[in-house]
């Protein structure tokens, strides 16, 4: 395989909103390119970038695929595709993989026009500041319609999108496209090559394509002060200069162009590659910004992607393959990558050979002997390196930042269906959390359950499928348990006494205590106000475990006991039959007796909860969050967004991610961290109280000594 120049990289990012068609269009560029010798199709499960099993059977893109395509005459252009996912719950995916990306094609469907995703993938391409097109997929669709499509692209991206390509027909007579820079027809066999038969524009559509001529050429030369001069002396620009032009403007995020195709029918894919070839940016025309320090710490430091520059590698993605290991894919940010170097992890602290560096089309890899500046490439088995490391030359550190995701929104309990699984899973964890950012795993030390934390419960369903198929390991899913805690409103005065005479040496220990609320927050208190020896001093430490290890395991429901004080004041001893575990004991019975005087209540952990949606949903959300028992602490309007703040229970949240989505079609997000315990209403405490109960009775009882 050779290599390629910085100037003939092209990185684009196929973005969309899911079932526009990404996975199938960059299929079908792939073999119009001569890259694959068969039209690949996702409802056939044989497309290059879709070749995990989990996407096969599900028909959808779970992660990033990368792809290459060799395209043009003489100079050729190396085009590499990302193709990202578009549904809401593997978005992290997309966001977290377009890092690599320079610019981007955004897929509209022509008969939906502008969906949810498209406009967190638009948002998502401001952010890295990418240059981007649109196209319009499906057109060969009943009720695909190109000019309701465009008005629906324009209402919500303003008038900066412009075609630079009309349909020659819709719906089944959908053949091909006028492309309004050369003014020639480009028709297409139906599931054909993808090579387009260049032609005169059909008479029916002269006029039309004219006056789409005009308006692209004045778009173009507005944003120009020499092509506007050009305009106003010719009244129109050159074809070349007209190209150069909006080579310019799409750079300068000027411009949005809009292309057509219908990706099964393999219609459009000739134009599309031209126009990635010859209009969209290579890597050398973009600066990024990197820090002298890790975590976007330190001095912002600009370098240019080019090959004179120090060597920087970036790896934006890492694959966890149970027969090959752990496999990276990085961007080499600048100098030139020459197979078998040995580089620095800057974010570790440890060198790292790059022994057979290959360039990744789907899951094989091609070997290749070095990769220029922007290049995109995979290498296996490096020792310590994850997703997000940067590593290059030893004697110039730069730190590349990682995009920044929101935290997983739901949780589940997960359980291990035997023995076997058991010990397998945390391996089997350990290796899909290397490449999933969006994956958090966790022990509630309270509740002794497993939690695996997600972007939603489509992200965590295929989680536990990758569990079973590459790992070998079944687990159940199950909502978590709310971490519950108990405490006390009253005071109370009670006596412990453990006394035992079974022949030899007795057990006997008898302790005095007063227990009192503390305020929310303050946890366990322990006072020791004996006084003149009636509890020698050795044995009230054993008092206090006692009543430590008595209030973890609660009084209501089993939830620890917490914010409240234990004065012991008074008790009695004996010189033979006393000891530790008998005052323990002591200990441990004068707190249940307490607790029966305390008004001892339940307490649940309250959340600060914040939701970002649509302006229009905002009634909905806070309704919905008030039948959850929220407070609406306030809201905010950004742009278009509204801000919802409110203090929910966590137990009134667990289903909150789904409800959410179908609440506003999946245009909102929302987080959540915690701010404090509160007491829970008397009507639900008694069914927590009654449910702990019940799963009490069905456990053998525990001796206390």
């Amino acid at each position: 395989m050779k290599s390629y120049p910085t100037e003939a990289i092209r990185n684009v990012g196929i973005v969309g909103h899911g079932d526009t068609g990404k996975t199938q269009l960059v299929s079908s560029l792939l073999f119009t390119a001569g890259m694959t010798n068969r039209l690949g199709k996702v409802t056939e499960g044989n497309t290059v970038t879709d070749w995990d099993e989990e996407e096969i059977e599900r028909k959808i893109t779970i992660k990033t695929g990368i792809a290459f395509a060799e395209w043009g005459e003489g100079q050729k252009v190396k085009i590499n595709f990302l193709d990202t996912p578009g549904y809401s719950s593997f978005m992290h995916e997309t966001k977290a993989t377009l890092v690599a990306a320079d610019s981007a094609l955004i897929l509209v469907d022509a008969v939906a026009g502008v969906q949810v995703v498209t406009e967190k993938v638009w948002d998502y391409c401001t952010e890295y500041d990418l240059p981007r097109a649109f196209v319009f997929n499906w057109m060969d669709r009943e009720l695909a319609s190109f000019q309701r499509t465009l008005e629906s692209v324009r209402s919500v991206f303003g008038r900066a999108v412009v075609p630079i390509q009309l349909p020659i027909g819709e719906e089944k007579q959908f053949r091909g496209a006028v492309d309004l820079i050369s003014m020639k027809a480009l028709t297409y066999e139906p599931e054909g090559n993808g090579r387009a038969r260049v032609g005169e524009i059909p008479a029916e559509l002269s006029e039309a394509a004219k006056t789409a001529h005009e308006a692209l050429v004045e778009m173009v030369a507005e944003g120009d002060d020499k092509l506007m001069e050009e305009f106003f002396e010719k009244g129109t620009l050159s074809p070349e200069h007209l190209l150069q032009g909006l080579r310019e403007a799409v750079a300068a995020k000027r411009l949005f162009p809009v292309l057509v195709s219908s990706a099964l029918l393999n219609i459009g894919s000739e134009g599309i590659l031209n126009f990635i070839a010859t209009v969209l940016p290579s890597p050398a025309a973009r600066t990024v910004t990197a820090y002298s320090e890790p975590g976007r710490k330190g001095q912002p430091v600009e370098r240019a992607i080019r090959d004179d520059q120090p060597l920087a590698v970036f790896v934006f993605k890492t694959l966890a393959d149970p027969f090959a290991g752990r496999i990276n894919f990085f961007k080499v940010m600048s100098g030139v990558l020459k197979n078998d170097s040995t580089l620095m992890n800057y974010n570790r602290s440890t060198p790292e050979r790059f022994q057979h560096i290959q360039v990744m089309q789907g899951k094989s890899g091609i070997a290749v002997a070095e990769l220029h500046a922007g290049d995109l490439g995979a290498i296996a088995k490096l020792k310590e390196t994850l997703s997000g490391d940067t590593l290059g030359d030893k004697d110039a550190p730069i730190f590349y930042a990682t995009a920044q995701l929101p935290e997983p929104s739901l949780t589940f309990a997960i359980e291990p269906k035997s023995r076997a699984d058991e010990d397998r899973i945390g391996n089997a964890i350990h290796r899909l959390l290397e490449e999933d950012f969006a994956l958090r795993f966790t022990r509630d030390p309270q509740t002794k359950e497993f939690l695996l934390s997600g972007a939603g419960q489509q992200h965590i369903e295929a989680v536990v499928s990758k569990l079973h198929k590459r790992y070998h390991v079944d687990v159940s899913l199950k909502p978590p348990k709310v971490p519950y805690r108990e405490t006390i409103r009253g005071k109370a005065d009670a006596e412990g006494k453990h006394k035992k005479q079974t022949g030899g040496r007795g057990q006997f220990g008898i302790c005095r205590i007063r227990m009192e609320p503390l305020p929310r927050g303050k946890g366990f208190e322990f006072v020791d106000e004996i006084f003149g020896g009636a509890i020698p001093k050795n044995y009230i430490p054993a008092v206090e475990k006692g009543i430590r290890e008595a209030a973890e395991r609660g009084y209501l429901a089993g939830y620890p006991v917490v914010d409240f004080r234990v004065v012991l004041y008074d008790g009695k001893y004996h010189e033979v039959d006393s000891s530790d575990m008998a005052f323990k004991i002591a200990g441990s019975l004068a707190f249940k007796e307490a607790m029966k005087q305390a008004k001892p209540a339940l307490l649940e952990p309250i959340m600060n909860v914040e939701v970002y949606a649509p302006e229009q949903f905002s009634g909905d959300i806070m309704g919905n969050l008030s039948a959850r028992r929220g407070r609406i602490s306030g809201s905010e309007v950004r742009g278009g967004n509204v801000i919802v703040k409110a203090q929910v229970p966590l137990a009134e949240m667990l289903t909150y991610a789904t409800d959410l989505t179908s609440l506003t079609q999946g245009r909102a997000s929302y987080s959540m961290e915690f701010s404090h315990y509160d007491f829970v209403p008397a009507e639900l405490a008694e069914k927590i109280i009654a449910q702990a109960k019940a799963e009490r009775e069905g456990e053998p009882v525990e001796e206390e000594a």
